[in-house]
């Protein structure tokens, strides 16, 4: 998040992290399965182009930083 412009999102909806996390895909792109955002956006393990929560205590930790209202 510190390399170059961003887009945040705050999904809502049931089992929103599963879901976003499973459209990302693994974090290193290198094997990830084809259709994931990791395998078609990522460059490395380093540079991988997306970033999920792992749960929703997370996520509104995460958010707090960009949406601090």
């Amino acid at each position: 998040i510190t390399t170059g412009p961003l887009v945040v999102l705050a999904l809502q909806r049931e089992n929103a992290v599963k879901e976003w996390r499973d459209l990302m895909g693994p974090t290193n792109p290198v094997g990830a399965p084809a259709g994931t955002l990791s395998r078609m956006f990522g460059k490395n393990i380093s540079f991988n182009a997306v970033h999920g929560s792992d749960a929703p205590e997370t996520a509104e930790r995460e958010l707090s930083i960009f949406f601090p209202e």
